[in-house]
């Protein structure tokens, strides 16, 4: 005879018993991951061979697809302070971006500064143009005319439009235009980020190429505000032509901020949270002058997550003496640049 013996059913407390939805399941795993490559310390320059060989693997920078920069000028215009330049350039066969370079009056070969835009209507912003009512709230409350700023300071100025964004924008697709392409990059084992990475080299090569009878081609800085100063941190982790980068909105630790809540899929690395944390990018940029600008209120970039990335890079810079080299600017408000802030400390950097 079988004797079948049931326990008796045990229930769960109401916590334990929870369904959670899946994103809050990703979060809680992402949370327990530890970089295996962060900076902790040791022989900085042997670590960045190896950090910035590995993030060149994951930003798929290997399959970009190198074309000569045919040069093509569309037009060139004297403004009130400075002369405009229109043109183009080949990023990838076949593939061209537009840019506008600004030279102020009277000013000798002076030191370049390439902005780049964020997730707003385009590069235009960058010169100050309202082409509709946010434009104007954007440029005056926000400091993201960063070309005409930037003669007013005394540099030449460049304005690059990123994938995506602007004039590269689906014109099909009013919201989320980076979502398609991005995918796509990934399928083909590249991403957003390291396309935007690849464009900013591919307009250096163009500065020292063409423009190098106009400006400083020794004195290459690099500024963007949210997605352009994204690409600003990551271009500043791998290229070494860059002498300053000023990352605005932007360095903040993965878990507090694109691992944290909704972001643009622009902005994601498959695999960089188990190697490294936005920190490592600062620290991979030693020694370039760095100017890391955050708002203390921005909500999608948070003010702990920034300064714990500052920190992080402030050591490895130490390690081989170079602490004076990275400023942290923090505004008072929120997701925005920080003009009046952020540029004494480049003066400051590059003796102006």
């Amino acid at each position: 005879m079988i004797v079948s013996v049931s326990k008796p059913l045990s229930f769960a407390s109401e916590e334990e018993d929870r369904v959670k939805c899946t994103y809050d399941h990703e979060r809680e795993l992402f949370r327990k991951i530890k970089p295996s490559m962060s900076y902790d310390g040791g022989d900085l320059p042997s670590w960045q061979k190896a950090a910035r060989e590995k993030l060149r693997e994951l930003l798929g920078m290997d399959r970009m697809i190198p074309a000569e920069p045919d040069l093509s000028v569309e037009w060139e215009k004297q403004r009130a302070g400075y002369t405009e330049m229109r043109f183009t350039f080949q990023s990838e066969p076949g593939y061209r971006i537009p840019a506008h370079l600004l030279l102020p009056d009277g000013v000798k070969n002076p030191p370049v500064i390439i902005c780049l835009q964020g997730h707003s209507p385009g590069m235009y912003i960058s010169l100050g143009i309202v082409k509709q009512e946010k434009d104007e709230l954007s440029i005056k409350n926000g400091n993201r005319d960063f070309c005409i700023r930037a003669v007013k300071e005394g540099y030449a100025a460049i304005c690059m439009e990123q994938r995506s964004f602007g004039e590269l924008k689906n014109p099909n697709k009013e919201l989320d235009a980076c979502l398609e392409p991005a995918m796509t990059a990934l399928l083909m084992g590249r991403t957003t980020v390291g396309e935007r990475v690849w464009d900013v080299s591919r307009m250096i090569d163009v500065v020292e190429k063409y423009f190098a009878d106009k400006v400083d081609a020794n004195s290459i800085c690099l500024t963007g505000n949210s997605g352009g100063g994204t690409a600003t941190a990551y271009a500043a982790a791998l290229e070494d032509r860059i002498k300053l980068a000023m990352p605005s909105c932007a360095v903040c630790t993965f878990r507090d901020s694109i691992g944290a809540m909704h972001h643009c899929s622009c902005n994601y690395v498959p695999q960089i949270g188990l190697f490294f944390d936005m920190g490592d990018l600062v620290a991979m940029a030693c020694p370039k002058y760095y100017v890391q600008v955050n708002g203390a209120e921005d909500k999608i970039f948070p003010l702990a997550g920034a300064k714990e990335c500052f920190e992080q890079g402030k050591r490895a810079y130490a390690s081989l003496g170079f602490a004076d080299r990275l400023t942290h600017v923090i505004g008072e408000e929120g997701h925005r640049f920080y003009a009046d802030k952020a540029w004494p400390a480049v003066h400051k950097y590059m003796g102006k």
